[in-house]
């Protein structure tokens, strides 16, 4: 993969985490809360690990131990990358059939309260599903959510 696929990808795992609804009943569905969780703790975090790793070597004047500082803070700047990896390729692919068919009811019946959404694709990811499901929790009263939760 050269770098200019994978820097699209990243900002499609950004987008992807920026417009799944993080919501409890989804949790049990979809993997994608407890990814953009971890995702978000690692950028926030993993910085910090991997200046400490490397800072703790050098302040014992432990040249030994340089190089595996090294790899681990590596390893810990690489978290966020792999989990903004993992959210953009998830969000460019097709959903199955049966949650195909399941993000087109939502997306009728949002159509059907009378707010207007852009028309699904023939072949809907799951960055479309994760609009509409944005959109229903959004704009859908509870009762109308029973039905699929």
């Amino acid at each position: 993969m050269n770098q200019t696929k994978i820097w699209k990808q990243v900002q499609h795992g950004q987008h992807y985490m920026s417009v799944w609804p993080m919501r409890k009943e989804l949790a049990v569905l979809f993997p994608e809360q407890r990814y953009i969780k971890a995702t978000r703790f690692a950028v926030r975090v993993m910085p910090a690990v991997a200046v400490m790793s490397v800072l703790s070597q050098m302040a014992f004047h432990n040249t030994s131990g340089l190089p595996l500082a090294m790899a681990v803070a590596l390893f810990a700047l690489s978290m966020p990358l792999q989990g903004l990896l993992w959210l953009g390729k998830r969000s460019r692919t097709v959903l199955p059939p049966s949650l195909a068919s399941w993000c087109r009811e939502i997306h009728g019946k949002i159509l059907s309260e009378g707010y207007s959404m852009q028309p699904l694709k023939d072949r809907p990811r799951y960055l479309e599903l994760a609009q509409v499901l944005d959109r229903a929790f959004k704009q859908l009263d509870k009762a109308s959510l029973e039905r699929w939760f």
